[in-house]
Protein backbone atom coordinates (compact mmCIF):
# COMPACT_ATOMS: atom_id res chain seq x y z
CA UNK A 1 0.00 0.00 0.00
CA UNK A 2 1.49 3.33 -1.04
CA UNK A 3 2.14 5.98 1.60
CA UNK A 4 -0.40 8.29 0.04
CA UNK A 5 -3.10 5.67 0.45
CA UNK A 6 -2.05 5.07 4.05
CA UNK A 7 -2.43 8.79 4.69
CA UNK A 8 -5.87 8.74 3.06
CA UNK A 9 -6.94 5.81 5.25
CA UNK A 10 -5.89 7.74 8.34
CA UNK A 11 -7.84 10.74 7.05
CA UNK A 12 -10.83 8.47 6.37
CA UNK A 13 -10.71 7.17 9.94
CA UNK A 14 -10.54 10.74 11.24
CA UNK A 15 -13.51 11.73 9.07
CA UNK A 16 -15.61 8.85 10.40
CA UNK A 17 -14.78 9.79 13.99
CA UNK A 18 -15.01 13.59 13.76
CA UNK A 19 -17.45 14.27 10.89
CA UNK A 20 -19.42 11.02 10.77
CA UNK A 21 -20.04 9.99 14.39
CA UNK A 22 -18.60 13.23 15.83
CA UNK A 23 -17.30 11.39 18.90
CA UNK A 24 -17.37 13.47 22.09
CA UNK A 25 -15.10 13.22 25.18
CA UNK A 26 -16.10 10.27 27.41
CA UNK A 27 -18.71 9.10 24.88
CA UNK A 28 -18.96 5.36 24.22
CA UNK A 29 -18.52 4.03 20.67
CA UNK A 30 -20.07 0.88 19.17
CA UNK A 31 -18.75 -0.45 15.83
CA UNK A 32 -20.19 -3.29 13.73
CA UNK A 33 -18.20 -4.65 10.78
CA UNK A 34 -16.58 -7.82 9.40
CA UNK A 35 -13.10 -9.25 9.85
CA UNK A 36 -12.18 -8.05 6.33
CA UNK A 37 -12.04 -4.48 7.68
CA UNK A 38 -10.08 -5.27 10.87
CA UNK A 39 -6.89 -3.44 9.88
CA UNK A 40 -8.78 -0.25 9.04
CA UNK A 41 -10.98 -0.57 12.14
CA UNK A 42 -7.83 -0.38 14.26
CA UNK A 43 -7.29 3.13 12.86
CA UNK A 44 -10.89 4.10 13.62
CA UNK A 45 -10.64 2.77 17.19
CA UNK A 46 -7.40 4.67 17.75
CA UNK A 47 -8.93 7.91 16.45
CA UNK A 48 -12.00 7.40 18.64
CA UNK A 49 -9.83 7.05 21.73
CA UNK A 50 -7.85 10.13 20.69
CA UNK A 51 -11.16 12.00 20.46
CA UNK A 52 -11.77 11.19 24.13
CA UNK A 53 -13.91 8.04 24.05
CA UNK A 54 -13.44 5.82 27.08
CA UNK A 55 -15.12 2.70 25.68
CA UNK A 56 -14.88 1.52 22.05
CA UNK A 57 -16.63 -1.79 21.37
CA UNK A 58 -16.12 -3.62 18.06
CA UNK A 59 -18.40 -6.47 16.92
CA UNK A 60 -16.92 -8.49 14.04
CA UNK A 61 -18.84 -10.67 11.62
CA UNK A 62 -17.36 -13.29 9.29
CA UNK A 63 -18.81 -13.85 5.82
CA UNK A 64 -17.63 -17.46 5.58
CA UNK A 65 -19.12 -18.31 8.97
CA UNK A 66 -22.40 -16.76 7.85
CA UNK A 67 -22.38 -19.03 4.78
CA UNK A 68 -21.64 -22.13 6.87
CA UNK A 69 -24.33 -21.27 9.41
CA UNK A 70 -26.94 -20.93 6.67
CA UNK A 71 -25.78 -24.14 5.03
CA UNK A 72 -25.84 -26.39 8.09
CA UNK A 73 -28.13 -24.89 10.73
CA UNK A 74 -31.87 -25.71 10.61
CA UNK A 75 -34.52 -23.20 9.58
CA UNK A 76 -35.71 -22.63 13.16
CA UNK A 77 -32.24 -21.45 14.18
CA UNK A 78 -32.78 -18.30 12.12
CA UNK A 79 -36.19 -17.42 13.50
CA UNK A 80 -34.91 -15.59 16.58
CA UNK A 81 -31.90 -13.59 17.80
CA UNK A 82 -30.22 -14.39 21.15
CA UNK A 83 -31.34 -11.81 23.71
CA UNK A 84 -27.79 -11.09 24.92
CA UNK A 85 -26.91 -9.75 21.46
CA UNK A 86 -29.89 -7.42 21.50
CA UNK A 87 -29.22 -6.35 25.10
CA UNK A 88 -25.62 -5.37 24.41
CA UNK A 89 -26.47 -3.18 21.43
CA UNK A 90 -29.38 -1.59 23.31
CA UNK A 91 -27.11 -0.86 26.28
CA UNK A 92 -24.84 1.21 24.06
CA UNK A 93 -27.78 2.85 22.28
CA UNK A 94 -29.50 3.90 25.52
CA UNK A 95 -26.25 5.43 26.80
CA UNK A 96 -26.09 7.67 23.71
CA UNK A 97 -23.07 5.89 22.27
CA UNK A 98 -21.87 6.88 18.80
CA UNK A 99 -22.54 3.99 16.42
CA UNK A 100 -20.68 2.99 13.25
CA UNK A 101 -21.83 0.32 10.81
CA UNK A 102 -18.83 -0.33 8.55
CA UNK A 103 -20.00 -2.38 5.57
CA UNK A 104 -17.47 -4.79 4.10
CA UNK A 105 -19.34 -7.96 3.11
CA UNK A 106 -19.68 -9.04 -0.50
CA UNK A 107 -23.13 -8.08 -1.85
CA UNK A 108 -23.49 -11.68 -3.07
CA UNK A 109 -22.15 -13.37 0.05
CA UNK A 110 -25.31 -15.42 0.60
CA UNK A 111 -26.42 -16.04 -2.98
CA UNK A 112 -26.07 -19.83 -2.58
CA UNK A 113 -28.00 -19.90 0.70
CA UNK A 114 -31.57 -21.11 1.11
CA UNK A 115 -33.72 -18.00 0.47
CA UNK A 116 -36.21 -19.15 3.12
CA UNK A 117 -33.46 -19.17 5.74
CA UNK A 118 -32.20 -15.77 4.57
CA UNK A 119 -35.71 -14.30 4.77
CA UNK A 120 -36.22 -15.80 8.24
CA UNK A 121 -32.89 -14.35 9.40
CA UNK A 122 -33.67 -10.87 8.04
CA UNK A 123 -37.16 -10.94 9.57
CA UNK A 124 -35.83 -12.11 12.95
CA UNK A 125 -33.22 -9.36 13.00
CA UNK A 126 -35.86 -6.79 12.11
CA UNK A 127 -38.10 -7.89 14.95
CA UNK A 128 -35.30 -8.23 17.51
CA UNK A 129 -33.87 -4.79 16.82
CA UNK A 130 -37.18 -2.98 16.33
CA UNK A 131 -36.63 -0.71 19.36
CA UNK A 132 -33.02 -0.05 18.34
CA UNK A 133 -34.08 0.92 14.81
CA UNK A 134 -36.76 3.23 16.18
CA UNK A 135 -34.16 4.98 18.34
CA UNK A 136 -31.79 5.27 15.40
CA UNK A 137 -34.45 6.61 13.03
CA UNK A 138 -35.35 9.23 15.64
CA UNK A 139 -31.68 10.26 16.01
CA UNK A 140 -31.56 9.29 19.69
CA UNK A 141 -27.81 8.74 19.24
CA UNK A 142 -25.24 9.68 16.56
CA UNK A 143 -24.90 7.00 13.90
CA UNK A 144 -22.91 6.58 10.71
CA UNK A 145 -22.97 4.01 7.91
CA UNK A 146 -19.73 3.75 5.92
CA UNK A 147 -17.75 1.05 4.10
CA UNK A 148 -14.42 -0.67 3.54
CA UNK A 149 -13.80 -3.12 0.66
CA UNK A 150 -13.44 -6.86 1.14
CA UNK A 151 -11.68 -8.96 -1.51
CA UNK A 152 -14.93 -10.65 -2.58
CA UNK A 153 -16.76 -7.33 -2.91
CA UNK A 154 -13.92 -5.77 -4.90
CA UNK A 155 -13.80 -8.73 -7.32
CA UNK A 156 -17.54 -8.44 -7.89
CA UNK A 157 -17.13 -4.78 -8.86
CA UNK A 158 -13.92 -5.29 -10.88
CA UNK A 159 -13.89 -8.95 -12.05
CA UNK A 160 -11.25 -8.24 -14.71
CA UNK A 161 -8.62 -7.25 -12.12
CA UNK A 162 -6.54 -9.34 -9.74
CA UNK A 163 -7.77 -9.47 -6.15
CA UNK A 164 -5.15 -6.99 -4.96
CA UNK A 165 -5.74 -4.61 -7.87
CA UNK A 166 -9.51 -4.78 -7.37
CA UNK A 167 -9.27 -3.98 -3.65
CA UNK A 168 -6.92 -1.06 -4.31
CA UNK A 169 -9.18 0.35 -7.04
CA UNK A 170 -12.38 0.01 -5.01
CA UNK A 171 -10.69 1.54 -1.97
CA UNK A 172 -9.46 4.48 -4.06
CA UNK A 173 -13.01 5.03 -5.32
CA UNK A 174 -14.43 4.86 -1.80
CA UNK A 175 -11.89 7.38 -0.54
CA UNK A 176 -12.81 9.66 -3.44
CA UNK A 177 -16.51 9.46 -2.62
CA UNK A 178 -15.92 10.44 1.03
CA UNK A 179 -13.67 13.33 -0.01
CA UNK A 180 -10.60 11.88 1.70
CA UNK A 181 -8.57 12.94 -1.35
CA UNK A 182 -9.37 16.63 -0.82
CA UNK A 183 -6.68 18.98 0.48
CA UNK A 184 -8.89 19.70 3.49
CA UNK A 185 -11.45 16.87 3.77
CA UNK A 186 -13.22 18.36 6.80
CA UNK A 187 -13.72 21.70 5.04
CA UNK A 188 -14.90 19.86 1.91
CA UNK A 189 -17.56 18.11 4.00
CA UNK A 190 -18.64 21.39 5.58
CA UNK A 191 -19.18 22.90 2.11
CA UNK A 192 -20.98 19.79 0.85
CA UNK A 193 -23.21 19.76 3.92
CA UNK A 194 -24.08 23.43 3.33
CA UNK A 195 -24.97 22.83 -0.33
CA UNK A 196 -27.30 19.93 0.46
CA UNK A 197 -29.05 21.97 3.13
CA UNK A 198 -29.68 24.73 0.56
CA UNK A 199 -31.59 22.23 -1.63
CA UNK A 200 -33.53 20.93 1.37
CA UNK A 201 -34.44 24.47 2.47
CA UNK A 202 -35.80 25.28 -1.00
CA UNK A 203 -38.03 22.19 -1.01
CA UNK A 204 -39.21 22.85 2.54
CA UNK A 205 -40.33 26.35 1.54
CA UNK A 206 -42.25 24.88 -1.41
CA UNK A 207 -44.08 22.32 0.79
CA UNK A 208 -45.31 20.30 -2.21
CA UNK A 209 -48.28 18.04 -1.55
CA UNK A 210 -47.01 15.34 -3.94
CA UNK A 211 -44.22 14.30 -6.31
CA UNK A 212 -44.75 12.97 -9.83
CA UNK A 213 -42.06 10.68 -11.32
CA UNK A 214 -41.68 9.94 -15.03
CA UNK A 215 -39.01 7.80 -16.74
CA UNK A 216 -38.88 4.69 -18.96
CA UNK A 217 -40.81 2.05 -16.99
CA UNK A 218 -41.78 4.53 -14.28
CA UNK A 219 -45.01 6.49 -13.91
CA UNK A 220 -45.51 7.15 -10.22
CA UNK A 221 -47.16 9.72 -7.96
CA UNK A 222 -46.16 9.97 -4.30
CA UNK A 223 -48.14 12.03 -1.82
CA UNK A 224 -46.25 13.87 0.92
CA UNK A 225 -47.69 14.21 4.45
CA UNK A 226 -48.53 17.58 5.93
CA UNK A 227 -45.55 18.86 7.89
CA UNK A 228 -42.98 16.77 6.02
CA UNK A 229 -39.37 17.95 6.27
CA UNK A 230 -36.72 17.60 3.58
CA UNK A 231 -33.36 16.67 5.10
CA UNK A 232 -29.86 16.44 3.70
CA UNK A 233 -26.40 15.49 4.95
CA UNK A 234 -25.97 16.18 8.69
CA UNK A 235 -28.45 15.39 11.44
CA UNK A 236 -28.53 16.30 15.14
CA UNK A 237 -28.85 13.72 17.92
CA UNK A 238 -31.09 13.98 20.99
CA UNK A 239 -28.11 15.36 22.92
CA UNK A 240 -27.42 18.03 20.29
CA UNK A 241 -24.49 16.30 18.57
CA UNK A 242 -24.29 16.98 14.82
CA UNK A 243 -23.39 13.85 12.86
CA UNK A 244 -23.36 12.45 9.31
CA UNK A 245 -25.56 9.36 9.00
CA UNK A 246 -24.14 8.23 5.65
CA UNK A 247 -20.62 8.64 4.28
CA UNK A 248 -20.79 9.14 1.35
CA UNK A 249 -24.05 11.05 0.92
CA UNK A 250 -25.42 13.05 -2.01
CA UNK A 251 -29.14 12.89 -1.21
CA UNK A 252 -31.92 15.19 -0.08
CA UNK A 253 -34.77 13.11 1.34
CA UNK A 254 -38.12 13.14 3.11
CA UNK A 255 -41.04 10.88 4.06
CA UNK A 256 -43.88 9.88 1.73
CA UNK A 257 -47.47 9.50 2.88
CA UNK A 258 -47.84 5.77 3.34
CA UNK A 259 -51.31 5.63 1.74
CA UNK A 260 -50.75 8.02 -1.17
CA UNK A 261 -48.47 6.15 -3.59
CA UNK A 262 -49.92 5.15 -6.95
CA UNK A 263 -48.41 3.88 -10.20
CA UNK A 264 -45.46 1.79 -11.32
CA UNK A 265 -41.74 2.20 -10.72
CA UNK A 266 -38.78 0.37 -12.29
CA UNK A 267 -35.38 0.02 -10.67
CA UNK A 268 -32.37 1.56 -12.39
CA UNK A 269 -29.58 -0.22 -10.47
CA UNK A 270 -29.31 -3.65 -8.80
CA UNK A 271 -30.34 -3.95 -5.15
CA UNK A 272 -28.20 -5.96 -2.73
CA UNK A 273 -30.37 -7.43 0.03
CA UNK A 274 -29.67 -10.28 2.41
CA UNK A 275 -26.44 -11.22 0.63
CA UNK A 276 -28.26 -11.49 -2.72
CA UNK A 277 -28.82 -9.32 -5.80
CA UNK A 278 -32.30 -8.24 -6.94
CA UNK A 279 -32.41 -6.64 -10.39
CA UNK A 280 -34.64 -5.70 -13.32
CA UNK A 281 -37.67 -5.38 -11.10
CA UNK A 282 -40.89 -3.37 -11.14
CA UNK A 283 -43.29 -2.50 -8.36
CA UNK A 284 -46.88 -1.38 -8.89
CA UNK A 285 -48.55 0.59 -6.09
CA UNK A 286 -52.18 1.34 -5.34
CA UNK A 287 -53.18 3.50 -2.37
CA UNK A 288 -49.69 3.15 -0.94
CA UNK A 289 -49.24 -0.62 -1.15
CA UNK A 290 -47.38 -2.84 -3.62
CA UNK A 291 -50.10 -4.82 -5.39
CA UNK A 292 -47.90 -6.36 -8.09
CA UNK A 293 -44.19 -7.03 -8.44
CA UNK A 294 -41.76 -8.84 -10.72
CA UNK A 295 -37.99 -9.32 -10.73
CA UNK A 296 -35.90 -10.97 -13.44
CA UNK A 297 -33.12 -11.53 -10.90
CA UNK A 298 -33.83 -12.43 -7.26
CA UNK A 299 -37.62 -12.68 -7.47
CA UNK A 300 -37.86 -14.92 -4.37
CA UNK A 301 -35.60 -12.59 -2.39
CA UNK A 302 -37.78 -9.62 -3.38
CA UNK A 303 -40.81 -11.62 -2.26
CA UNK A 304 -39.15 -12.21 1.10
CA UNK A 305 -38.40 -8.50 1.47
CA UNK A 306 -41.99 -7.51 0.70
CA UNK A 307 -43.27 -10.11 3.16
CA UNK A 308 -40.95 -9.04 6.01
CA UNK A 309 -43.99 -7.68 7.78
CA UNK A 310 -47.35 -6.17 6.89
CA UNK A 311 -45.89 -2.74 6.12
CA UNK A 312 -42.86 -3.71 4.01
CA UNK A 313 -45.09 -3.24 0.94
CA UNK A 314 -45.31 0.50 1.65
CA UNK A 315 -42.77 3.28 1.22
CA UNK A 316 -40.85 5.01 4.01
CA UNK A 317 -38.51 7.35 2.13
CA UNK A 318 -38.20 9.40 -1.04
CA UNK A 319 -34.72 10.68 -1.91
CA UNK A 320 -33.44 12.97 -4.64
CA UNK A 321 -29.94 12.53 -6.06
CA UNK A 322 -28.79 14.17 -9.32
CA UNK A 323 -27.55 11.90 -12.09
CA UNK A 324 -24.63 14.32 -12.42
CA UNK A 325 -23.09 13.41 -9.06
CA UNK A 326 -19.58 12.17 -8.13
CA UNK A 327 -20.59 8.53 -7.61
CA UNK A 328 -22.74 8.42 -10.74
CA UNK A 329 -19.96 10.05 -12.75
CA UNK A 330 -17.50 7.39 -11.60
CA UNK A 331 -19.53 5.05 -13.85
CA UNK A 332 -19.02 2.28 -11.33
CA UNK A 333 -21.71 -0.08 -10.12
CA UNK A 334 -20.84 -0.79 -6.48
CA UNK A 335 -23.57 -3.41 -5.90
CA UNK A 336 -24.02 -1.74 -2.53
CA UNK A 337 -26.88 0.54 -1.54
CA UNK A 338 -24.73 2.99 0.44
CA UNK A 339 -22.92 3.94 -2.76
CA UNK A 340 -25.43 3.17 -5.49
CA UNK A 341 -28.21 5.12 -3.73
CA UNK A 342 -25.94 8.16 -3.88
CA UNK A 343 -25.66 7.80 -7.63
CA UNK A 344 -29.41 7.79 -8.18
CA UNK A 345 -32.78 8.99 -6.98
CA UNK A 346 -34.21 6.28 -4.78
CA UNK A 347 -37.13 5.14 -2.67
CA UNK A 348 -37.23 2.93 0.41
CA UNK A 349 -39.61 0.15 1.30
CA UNK A 350 -40.46 -0.03 4.98
CA UNK A 351 -40.13 2.34 7.89
CA UNK A 352 -40.09 6.13 7.68
CA UNK A 353 -37.76 8.51 9.53
CA UNK A 354 -39.74 10.38 12.23
CA UNK A 355 -37.25 13.28 12.09
CA UNK A 356 -38.54 14.04 8.59
CA UNK A 357 -41.86 15.21 10.05
CA UNK A 358 -42.53 18.26 12.19
CA UNK A 359 -42.68 17.00 15.77
CA UNK A 360 -42.11 13.44 14.58
CA UNK A 361 -39.34 12.60 17.03
CA UNK A 362 -41.74 13.08 19.94
CA UNK A 363 -44.71 11.23 18.40
CA UNK A 364 -46.00 7.83 19.48
CA UNK A 365 -46.37 5.01 16.96
CA UNK A 366 -50.09 5.72 16.73
CA UNK A 367 -49.48 9.42 16.10
CA UNK A 368 -46.91 8.68 13.39
CA UNK A 369 -49.32 6.29 11.72
CA UNK A 370 -52.10 8.88 11.82
CA UNK A 371 -49.74 11.42 10.23
CA UNK A 372 -49.08 9.02 7.34
CA UNK A 373 -45.65 7.65 8.29
CA UNK A 374 -45.04 3.97 7.61
CA UNK A 375 -43.65 1.77 10.39
CA UNK A 376 -41.94 -1.51 9.65
CA UNK A 377 -39.13 -3.79 10.79
CA UNK A 378 -37.35 -3.11 7.49
CA UNK A 379 -36.03 -0.08 5.63
CA UNK A 380 -34.58 -0.97 2.26
CA UNK A 381 -33.55 1.61 -0.34
CA UNK A 382 -33.79 0.83 -4.05
CA UNK A 383 -32.55 2.96 -6.93
CA UNK A 384 -34.85 4.39 -9.61
CA UNK A 385 -33.08 7.46 -11.04
CA UNK A 386 -31.38 7.83 -14.42
CA UNK A 387 -30.60 10.45 -17.08
CA UNK A 388 -34.21 10.31 -18.31
CA UNK A 389 -35.88 10.83 -14.95
CA UNK A 390 -38.22 13.82 -14.64
CA UNK A 391 -39.76 14.76 -11.29
CA UNK A 392 -42.38 17.42 -10.68
CA UNK A 393 -43.63 18.89 -7.43
CA UNK A 394 -47.39 19.27 -7.18
CA UNK A 395 -48.44 22.40 -5.30
CA UNK A 396 -51.43 22.75 -2.98
CA UNK A 397 -53.47 24.23 -5.84
CA UNK A 398 -52.56 21.39 -8.22
CA UNK A 399 -49.90 23.07 -10.34
CA UNK A 400 -46.80 21.12 -11.37
CA UNK A 401 -43.31 22.60 -10.97
CA UNK A 402 -40.11 20.93 -12.22
CA UNK A 403 -37.75 19.58 -9.57
CA UNK A 404 -35.68 17.24 -11.78
CA UNK A 405 -35.30 17.47 -15.55
CA UNK A 406 -33.37 14.75 -17.40
CA UNK A 407 -32.01 13.35 -14.16
CA UNK A 408 -30.71 16.58 -12.62
CA UNK A 409 -31.88 19.44 -10.44
CA UNK A 410 -34.12 21.95 -12.21
CA UNK A 411 -33.23 24.72 -9.75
Amino acid sequence: MIANQEEKLRLYAQLLVHVGMNVQPKQRVYIRTTIDAAEFVHLVVEEAYKAGSEDVKVIYGDDRLAQLNLQYRPQEAFESVPQYIVDERMDYAKSGAAQLALISSSPENLKEADPNKVSAMMRANGNAFREYMKMMQSDQFPWTVAAYPSKAWAKLVFPELTEEEAVDKLLDLMLYTVRANEEDPVKAWEEHNHNLHIKADYLNKKAYKALKYSAPGTDLTIGLPEGHIWCGASSVSAEGIEFMANMPTEEVFTVPHQDQVNGTVKNSLPLSYGGNIIDNFTLTFKDGKVIEYHAEVGHDILKGLLESDGNAVQLGEVALVPHDSPISNSQTLFYNTLFDENASCHLALGSAYPFCLEGGKEMSDAELDAAGLNQSITHEDFMIGNAEMNISGITADGNEEPIFVNGNWAF
